[in-house]
């Protein structure tokens, strides 16, 4: 005993307090790393058994999620959304008006359909209309992301979260939620949002230019271009040679041959008279270019970002993940041409481009990359986990595939078969039907027996990164179960909060949503599931509003780019700060505290837990 504490119970409160300070701090370990980490900690002290930590990878929610993902994947591969959204927004002429039509479209779509594919999808899309327009990117963005988080939790199939909350509820022996259960709070919370939104969004965003149109602007500051005369000692030489390859501050990127087009280039490329070379990187280190006798600087910079009927020269942006395998790397360390064929312009990160030279930068997830690609770039890696999204720079047109409209009849029976399971007559007659893992898995075999997707595609569509974190965040929350430390936090928590079920349920709804902003969403919900269990019991009362209460509060994260994916994915994009999350997150977080707070006891009232 270490003053009244077993040391069990000590080292999983540690184990777990350690994993959130170096979660929020963000180190370059990864989530599911980081998670694993802590539950073989816990195995190997004899907190919980093997058995128990693996049982997390077996929970119904992990398994549904798994085969949503799979789900997801044909939707997006058929192009359905990317045709649908087109339409809506194609005779908007404003930012409010394409707030307004997509408003109550994602939060419909959100609420039964992955909130993640759904914001990949549009951001191009929305690219593509302000381009066109002449309008700020960022006035739409950020409140597109946030309708997506609104949504999803107007349902018990809206996020990933909603689902493994069900299915520790289920392990746990109690009533597990039908499919509208979660939207009696979820709704309310969603409509007033919406209308915040509407009403201030416009007034409280940046209208800052497009990254493309402002790195073109700034082209000087980071592009250079030199000229190979006859004279000069590097005709005839290859790139690497020429000693080209490993410049102080700049990279060349491309040749541009008159008619032809070289890039990216590669260190055999043979150096030409007349040949117009372009960098990239600190252009302040030009002079080391100067030196070399017979190469001079262009008189006029002919490189446009933007420039109409490019045949050979393919730009694209690719938000980075928290999957990429280059996270905490340079780019040259991780040699990202060759990896992926493709030359970083620029670096935009936090809403700045980053000034440094390209090679030397590392990369951390959201950092959007402007890349000079080859022209089958966008369909290699759109649907790649390395990246959040990635983009055409010169326009988007929607794909047109004939498997579209099977993908939604079966994206609909999946709907349809939830919503029978919450009837009861039908459940009585048939107990599996509305069983989301069934249904879910059903949804993935008939996606891919018809050809919606290929196996491969559909084994791409799995975030292996999400499915551990979950899996292993499950596994540390029976350890705080098992080794009685989320009895005595809820002690601790229930004392605080003079036993008052209000002011418990406040300060549960609270702390959930402000630890969303650091931890994954996931893992909030799943660490507190025990504490407010436990505390319900304290006070001798049911624990569900508990629930429903950690449920939202960490589903809705408005404050910060990196509490929710989405957020992260338009951040680059949009050229927000992490500042900007506030102007229009504060209010929201403030006003879903608050409608929550109210709904919640009116549907799950504070009445005595059953023995």
């Amino acid at each position: 005993m270490i003053l009244g504490w077993d040391l069990p119970e000590l080292i999983s409160v540690v184990t777990i307090v350690g994993i959130f300070v170096v979660i929020q701090w963000r180190g370059n370990l990864p989530l599911d790393v980081l998670f694993l980490c802590g539950l073989i900690v816990v195995v190997i002290t004899g907190v919980i058994s093997p058995n128990q930590a693996l049982e997390g990878f077996s929970n119904p929610g992990l398994i549904t999620v798994a085969a949503l993902l799979v789900v997801a994947g044909g939707l997006k591969s058929t192009g359905i959304i990317d045709w649908a959204a087109y339409n809506l927004i194609g005779a908007c002429r404003t930012p409010q008006e394409v707030l307004m039509v997509l408003a109550p479209t994602l939060l419909v779509l959100s609420a039964f359909f992955n909130n993640t594919p759904i914001v990949a999808i549009l951001v191009p899309l929305l690219l593509t209309w302000c381009r066109q327009r002449g309008v700020s990117p960022s006035k739409v963005l950020m409140p597109v992301s946030f309708l997506a988080i609104l949504g999803g939790v107007c349902t018990l199939v809206g996020t990933s979260t909603n689902l493994i909350v069900q299915g520790l509820m289920v392990e746990a022996g109690f009533r597990p939620m039908h499919l509208f259960e979660l939207g009696y709070a979820g709704v309310p919370v969603a409509l007033s949002g919406a209308l915040c939104i509407l009403l201030i969004s416009q007034r409280v965003l940046p209208n800052r230019l497009d990254l493309v149109e402002k790195l073109d602007q700034e082209a000087r500051e980071y592009l250079v271009e030199m000229i190979v005369e006859p004279n000069c000692h590097l005709v005839g030489k290859t790139i690497e040679q020429a000693g080209l390859r490993h410049l102080r501050g700049l990279f060349l990127m491309e040749i541009d041959r008159g008619q032809e087009v070289i890039t990216p280039t590669t260190p055999e490329d043979i150096i030409q008279a007349g040949d117009r070379l372009v960098f990239t990187g600190v252009v302040t280190t030009i002079v080391d270019l100067v030196k070399i006798p017979g190469l001079v600087p262009a008189g006029e910079l002919r490189y446009r970002l933007q420039e109409k009927g490019q045949k050979l020269r393919h730009l694209c942006e690719a938000v980075v993940s928290h999957s990429c395998p280059l996270v905490g790397q340079t780019i040259r360390e991780g040699n990202f041409r060759r990896v992926y064929n493709a030359v970083v312009i620029a670096v935009h990160r936090n809403g700045e481009r980053l000034p440094t030279k390209i090679g030397d930068i590392r990369l951390q997830p959201g950092d959007t990359l402007l890349l000079q690609t080859r022209p089958n770039f966008v369909s290699q890696y759109r649907h790649s986990r390395d990246f959040y999204l990635v983009s055409n720079v010169e326009g988007f047109e929607p794909p047109q595939h004939e498997k579209a409209g099977i993908a939604g009849v079966i994206f609909l029976g999946y709907v349809m078969w939830l919503i029978a399971g919450s009837i009861p007559a039908v459940r009585s007659l048939a107990p599996l039907v509305g069983e989301p893992a069934v249904g879910a898995i059903l949804a993935a075999l008939i996606m891919v027996t018809c050809r919606c997707l290929s196996t491969l595609q559909a084994r791409q569509s799995l975030d292996w990164q999400l499915l551990i974190t979950i899996g292993a965040a499950i596994g540390l929350a029976k350890a705080l179960d098992k080794s009685g430390a989320a009895t005595k936090i809820a002690q601790y928590l229930v004392g605080a909060c003079g036993e008052h079920p209000y002011i418990l349920l406040a300060v549960v709804y609270l702390f959930a949503s402000i630890l969303t902003e650091f931890v994954t969403n996931n893992a909030v919900a799943v660490t507190l599931f025990p504490i407010v269990v436990a505390a319900g019991g304290q006070i001798g009362i049911d624990p569900r509003p508990f629930i429903i209460a950690i449920t939202l509060g960490a589903s809705l994260s408005f404050l910060s780019p990196i509490g929710y994916a989405t957020n992260l994915m338009v951040m680059g994009p949009g050229g927000y700060s992490p500042r900007d999350y506030l102007k229009l997150g504060l209010p929201l977080n403030i006003l879903s505290f608050v409608i929550g707070l109210i709904v919640i006891p009116i549907f799950w009232p504070f009445h005595a837990s059953s023995p």
